[in-house]
């Protein structure tokens, strides 16, 4: 879709107000609404103005003039806003027209026109599976006299005695995968988030109830770019969001919001083409896998402490990212191991599905800078020639958990925290600085960030520590 058919389309629609989306470099979409009839062929070639120092991680306030480029072939109608509106991503760049270097989407952009100018592939194709909850109520609350938080679902199997209407079917711990009505309660809600994420130019390819109590679900739509399958993460999550909203409910992507359940992740499926060919197949190979996709993998396993700092940026990650919860935490390959950080998808692949999927991430990434990190890393890899089997990540097809702990022992494992993630980044970067795809500013800025998270967590007093240190 370019320009002309967007102004097409706002006049034939009667569209009220454009609504111009930008994205910080913590990954939260913030927006711009401006009447349609002020909308024109200017518009795109100028952009929009805006505050860069009011958003995290940008410009400080004495530089803070910034401009919003929207990009029309991202264009949809929001089924959300009682007046007609159309939604515009935008690209950021600097009042003298360069592109913003902090932009995620820059960045995300940068990736792909590197992986051209490597000449190893024309495409990399990515396809997300990004879990989530659906509550019927939250509530949190952390300052000087208490902190604490509460979460509720009508599935929860916490709820089995609960007084009042109760008409029991709860979904048991680690008992939520794919039960049928009325087990699964939230069947309807999916359907109508998946109808509408088709409108919106999603191609929808499933839907189910996940492994978890309280409502965990997922909802997979088809692969495709770098750049559009982080826009079309984007424009995921915020479907969920608000048809939740609209149900009375309240959706979270947070990676553990649940003890001693399973959390939720977001399993990214990658591949590499060159034009129609595909790059990662080779029949008769390790799960029918070329020497390429096994470099891309050695290059995602060699850089995952670093990578994880940007997969998984959140110190909730790390209570997802612990053994027995289905949690990829070793650094290994494996075509059937989903305990392995990168899994080989085996069933009803054909040559042009082959693809690896690497574990570990969560939705609370920025999918633009996951999703650049994760090609430049693979990218790393096959100009290296990292051979996943010679770097001992395997490939490892037995159950890790029946496993010697001497074995065990040596299998390497994924950062314990978000402090050693980020650890990891600051010593491991060289390779994301390639083609310029990322600098060193934006490296820093997402450390202090994070650390700055690192920091509030750790000083905020636990309710467990009074469970475990009050009678001292």
């Amino acid at each position: 879709m370019d320009m002309k058919t967007v102004l097409s389309i706002i006049d034939a629609e009667k569209v009220e107000y454009v609504d111009f989306r930008i994205v910080d470099l913590l990954g939260r979409q913030h927006h711009v609404t401006v009447p349609a009839y002020a909308v024109d062929e200017g518009t795109f070639k100028n952009g929009v103005a805006f505050d860069g120092s009011s958003l995290t991680g940008y410009k400080s306030i004495e530089e803070s003039d910034m401009v919003a480029m929207p990009d029309p072939s991202t264009a949809f109608l929001d089924p959300f806003v009682e007046a007609k509106t159309l939604n515009i991503v935008c690209n950021i760049v600097n009042p003298d027209n360069t592109p913003y270097t902090r932009d995620p989407r820059g960045i995300a952009l940068r990736a792909e026109a590197y992986l051209q100018q490597t000449g190893l592939a024309t495409a990399a194709y990515f396809g997300p599976e990004s879990e989530f909850f659906l509550f019927d109520s939250v509530r949190y609350d952390s300052g000087p006299s208490g902190s604490f938080f509460h979460i509720d679902s009508e599935e929860a199997f916490w709820n089995t005695g609960k007084e009042g209407q109760n008409l029991g079917y709860k979904v048991r711990n680690k008992g939520g995968y794919f039960p049928v009505q009325p087990t699964d309660s939230q069947m309807d809600i999916r359907n109508e988030m998946c109808t509408l994420m088709t409108k919106a130019g999603l191609h929808v390819e499933r839907h189910h109830h996940e492994v978890a109590t309280a409502g965990q679900g997922e909802i997979n739509f088809r692969f495709d770019t770098l750049t559009r399958t982080a826009d079309n993460l984007l424009l995921f999550k915020y479907i969920v969001r608000n048809v939740a909203a609209k149900h009375g409910k309240t959706a979270t992507f947070m990676p553990k919001p649940i003890v001693g359940d399973n959390g939720s992740g977001m399993h990214v499926h990658q591949s590499l083409f060159n034009g129609d060919t595909p790059l990662f197949y080779e029949q008769g190979g390790y799960a029918n896998l070329s020497e390429t996709a096994l470099y891309y993998i050695g290059g995602i396993l060699h850089h995952a402490p670093a990578l994880i700092a940007l997969t998984n940026p959140s110190t909730n990650s790390f209570k997802r990212l612990v053994p027995g919860y289905e949690a990829p935490v070793n650094l290994v390959f494996s075509k059937g191991n989903r305990s392995a950080a990168v899994r080989i998808p085996v069933a009803a692949v054909t040559p042009k599905a082959s693809r690896i999927e690497f574990r570990t991430p969560d939705s609370t990434a920025n999918p633009y800078l996951a999703f650049a990190a994760m090609l430049m890393a693979g990218l790393d890899g096959i100009k290296r020639k990292l051979d996943p089997r010679e770097l001992g990540y395997g490939p490892l097809d037995r159950n890790i958990y029946d496993l010697s702990d001497a074995e065990k022992h040596e299998i390497k494992r994924a950062p314990g925290s978000l402090e050693e993630a980020l650890t990891a980044l600051e010593q491991d970067h060289a390779f994301l600085l390639e083609g310029d795809v990322f600098n060193k500013e934006v490296i820093e800025s997402w450390i202090a960030l994070k650390r700055a998270d690192i920091q509030q967590v750790e000083r905020t007093v636990n309710p467990k520590e009074f469970e475990l240190y009050y009678d001292l």
